[in-house]
């Protein structure tokens, strides 16, 4: 065979009440659990022991603080290299608020500041466990690929009046493919399907926590696939939002529908894949739009809006402390390649549509799989055509952070640089 898998999965549900992430308009911590929210661990190494960790968490983001913290942890206890580690979220928006960052940023209370740093210390334990158990597991196995598709997903920058609003638009690009990674033992049993789909996991904003549809697809398939581990790799869907939404059933209506198109694509004729095994990470510097001026900012420090408010002053703090204000950011791409057969990208950051289709085309590999929200969430990644159309992944989102503002128009550039130079890294023997 070659190949060795072994995976695992632990439950990462707040103990307790907790504030949520996702939407600024909740004014409560959270009520209930309407569903357990996980983290999952896929380790696959090659026949020459090579190995790489995939882990999917029911989560908001990956803090890069959390980040560097567990590679040095597995990097310590397994062995396992920082560029075999791929962390993955799936962004649900009815998750715990782990950001610390952005909690005391925004002044949000001296509690859920330690609330958040006690969950998110407590995750870091979870995970590093998780990861030690698959490596425990691992066994002897075979690698499949296959697809199919799934159109509950809808751009969401629709034009109005010269601007763009966050509504539906069905002429809006978008990815309906559901690439399936598919696992089986020495007996050709499925131990493991790790699925994706680009797509916020929006459906609800509710105070109950769940995985959104991506928790529910995942929920179906295991009920569907009694023993099998199903796990789900959030792709480049900053642009994109479940449709329709808002409601309970709504949430189960795509997670079914996601669920299908997984049971679909193991009917379609599968695809071997075979070794070896080949990993990079590297990062980039992504270059911010020149900031506001001084007297802008004090403007904008008066505004009634809280958080256009509180982003000018933490701007107008940084400009008193250090005499400037930051002008990029090191941003993280990561490629897995696996053998001459598939390509697994992973893009850092809330990553519009634009980046999975032209990658897609553009890399040399029979498959391409490209992933966002990777190893460091920190807000969205435009495309230079959404940064020059405007509208809130183009910048309006981050007067909700800690950055100056929108990135230069030389992001998308200085993206594709970074997926180029990890690609090659992984083409090299």
């Amino acid at each position: 065979m070659g190949w060795k898998a072994g995976s695992s999965t632990v439950n990462i549900t707040p103990e307790g009440p907790m504030w949520m992430a996702g939407y600024a308009a909740r004014n409560k911590p959270s009520e209930s659990v309407l569903q357990e929210l996980f983290a999952k661990v896929l380790v696959i190494e090659d026949a020459g022991g090579t190995s790489v960790a995939i882990v999917t968490c029911d989560l908001i983001g990956i803090p890069r603080t959390l980040r560097e913290s567990l590679e040095a942890k597995v990097l310590s206890e397994f062995g396992l290299p920082r560029d075999a580690l791929l962390l993955n979220a799936s962004h649900t928006h009815c998750g715990p608020e782990l950001r610390v960052s952005k909690v005391s940023a925004y002044e949000l209370g001296e509690d859920r500041v330690r609330q958040a740093e006690e969950y998110t210390r407590g995750l870091e334990d979870k995970l590093t466990g998780a990861i030690g158990e698959a490596i425990e597991r691992l066994e002897p196995a075979t690698l499949e690929y296959c697809y199919a598709r799934c159109g509950f997903a809808m751009n969401r920058r629709l034009p109005v009046d010269g601007s763009y609003r966050n509504s539906p638009n069905p002429d809006g690009p978008v990815d309906h493919t559901v690439p399936v990674l598919v696992v089986r033992n020495g007996d050709n049993d499925i131990t493991t399907l790790l699925f994706g789909y680009a797509c916020h996991n929006t459906t609800l904003g509710i105070y109950q926590f769940n995985g959104d549809y991506a928790g529910f697809a995942q929920e179906y398939l295991e009920e569907a696939l009694p023993g099998v581990r199903a796990m789900f790799l959030m792709g480049c869907g900053g642009d994109q939002n479940p449709y329709p939404r808002s409601e309970i059933p709504f949430v189960r209506q795509h997670g079914r529908a996601l669920c299908n198109s997984v049971l679909a694509a193991l009917q379609t004729p599968p695809k071997p894949i075979a070794g070896p095994l080949r990993c990079a990470i590297d990062s980039v510097t992504l270059e911010f739009a020149a900031p506001d001026s001084r007297e802008e900012l004090e403007r904008q420090a008066q505004s009634d809006n809280k958080y256009e408010s509180r982003h000018a002053q933490l701007l107008l703090e940084e400009l008193e402390t250090t005499g400037t204000i930051r002008t990029d950011y090191d941003y993280l791409a990561q490629a897995v390649r696996f053998g001459d057969d598939l390509l697994l990208v992973a893009l850092a950051g809330e990553v519009v549509v634009d980046y999975s289709l032209k990658l897609k085309q553009e890399l040399d590999a029979p498959i391409v799989w490209v992933a966002g929200y990777s190893n460091d969430v920190f807000g969205y990644v435009p495309s230079l055509r959404v940064l020059k159309e405007g509208g809130y992944e183009a910048g309006g989102a981050f007067r909700y952070s800690s950055f100056p503002g929108p990135f230069a128009e030389t992001v998308e550039e200085r993206v594709l640089k970074a997926v180029s130079e990890v690609v090659k890294r992984t083409s090299e023997p």
